[in-house]
């Protein structure tokens, strides 16, 4: 099987997933509420998934092999839990990337992301069943690595955006679980706007919850954005989910990773570039580390393309 138009699709998810922190980060800043935003951006793509599945008979019947595959325990109920990665990184993005950048938040989410696709990919977690751990994939992981430390000079002159790095970091390391479970209950419903719509679903629950916590403690945002477009942070992750969860089946969960986070970091650099954040300023040690990850990528990903087709 050809599995280049499937890590084409991975790298385009990957865009996207950079455009969707803008979004979010933009309106997490602007409510001062990163949780809220986070519900908001959510909640908007949970609605449109929702009548997707029940307006038409594919989504009907995927929805009811979910069911089916939980009753016969041939789908496991904790697998259906990936949108609690979810609904963290989204809530990350809303609190961190207007005061990081969107490139460092992502160097920071890759560096988690590569070192999680190993340990999933080992224990078979994914659909694609288990993947060996080789000497090159655990070369790309070291090399991103020695990218995040480089991407995170320019950070030392604010000790709390350094304390940032590390909630968008261990979102990456929860992303490449989420993706192996949302592939399972692909194949379970056969269906991506399901297991995007479980996915989500998952989120909101977590999401309901922290925002009534949240808005006892803070209160009611006085304002809310009069811009459109940052209420469509959700719209985005429909395509990231239903995209992840129909390419983790042909190419595998670190495959997938890897040009996920070519992608983002190409979306990430280009949106500093052109819309920088309000409070981040691209520098030179942020875009050296940015390609320096894509390195560390293209290292792991030939030889386990290289694998895969042997």
């Amino acid at each position: 099987m050809r599995r280049w138009p499937y890590g084409l699709a991975a790298v385009l998810t990957g865009v996207l997933l950079s455009s969707q922190g803008r979004v979010n980060g933009q309106l997490g800043a602007q409510l001062q509420d990163g949780v809220l935003a986070a519900l908001i951006s959510t909640g908007f793509g949970w609605i449109v998934l929702i009548a997707s599945v029940v307006l038409t008979p594919a989504g009907r019947r995927g929805a009811g092999r979910v069911v089916e595959a939980l009753r016969k325990r041939e789908l496991r109920w904790w697998q259906c839990l990936g949108g609690f990665v979810g609904a963290y990184m989204i809530f990350t993005q809303g609190v961190t990337i207007t005061a990081l950048g969107v490139a460092v938040f992502t160097v920071a989410t890759v560096s988690g992301q590569l070192v999680s696709s190993l340990l999933v990919d080992r224990a078979g977690l994914g659909p694609a069943g288990p993947q060996p751990v080789t000497v090159w994939r655990l070369l790309g992981a070291a090399i991103a690595a020695g990218a995040v430390v480089l991407a995170l000079q320019g950070q030392f002159d604010k000790p709390e955006n350094v304390w940032l790095f590390v909630l968008p970091a261990i979102a990456g390391f929860g992303l490449a679980w989420q993706t192996a479970m949302n592939g399972q209950v692909r194949e379970a419903s056969g269906n991506a706007v399901v297991a995007a719509m479980v996915n989500f679903g998952v989120s909101m629950v977590l999401l309901v919850v922290a925002t009534a916590v949240d808005l006892l403690i803070r209160g009611w945002p006085k304002d809310f954005p009069d811009e459109w477009w940052v209420y469509t942070g959700g719209a985005f992750g429909i395509f990231v989910i239903g995209i992840s969860t129909v390419t983790v089946r042909a190419i595998g969960v670190l495959l997938l990773s890897l040009c996920v986070v070519a992608g983002q970091l190409i979306g990430a650099v280009l949106l500093d570039v052109f819309v920088p954040a309000r409070d981040a300023h691209l520098t030179f040690t942020e875009v050296l580390g940015a390609v320096i990850t894509l390195v560390a990528v293209a290292v792991a990903a030939v030889r386990t393309s290289e694998r895969m087709t042997a």
